[in-house]
């Protein structure tokens, strides 16, 4: 696996969800998609943040996700990764950081995303070349 990158593993093209979209928006994307989080995209195509799963039931305590904004909610801090990083690379910062995913960000623009579910469909691929 040493050898792959992200652009090769990375799923794409990414579901993603404006800051402006309503919450309620966000959770119907996330659970039509099968996904736990979403890259926040602006009217240019550049990455403003991520929405996860998370963000969103930490906001379901306090808040109204009928009348609140996904920029309301989402993290602005994203850690990301350009195509070309080494799978490894990616793997370390999942499991150092406790990530689910990362976004995969070319010229400010997400082109993909690794999730813990690309990562174990590759180790899939790779051992079974070995049964």
């Amino acid at each position: 696996m040493n050898a792959k990158r992200a652009a090769d593993i990375m799923t794409q093209p990414v579901v993603t969800v404006g800051p402006n979209a309503l919450l309620t928006d966000a959770i119907e994307l996330l659970l039509r998609h099968h996904v736990s989080g979403l890259p926040v995209v602006g009217n240019n195509g550049e990455m403003v943040g991520i929405i996860t799963e998370h963000d969103i039931l930490n906001f379901a305590i306090s808040g109204n996700a009928a009348d609140t904004r996904v920029e309301e909610a989402m993290t602005t801090e994203v850690i990301w990764m350009p195509p070309d990083t080494e799978v490894t690379a990616v793997i370390n910062c999942l499991a150092s950081r406790h990530l689910r995913r990362v976004p995969v960000v070319q010229g400010g623009k997400v082109v993909g995303i690794v999730s813990r579910r690309d990562i174990l469909r590759e180790m899939l691929f790779m051992y079974s070349k070995y049964h």
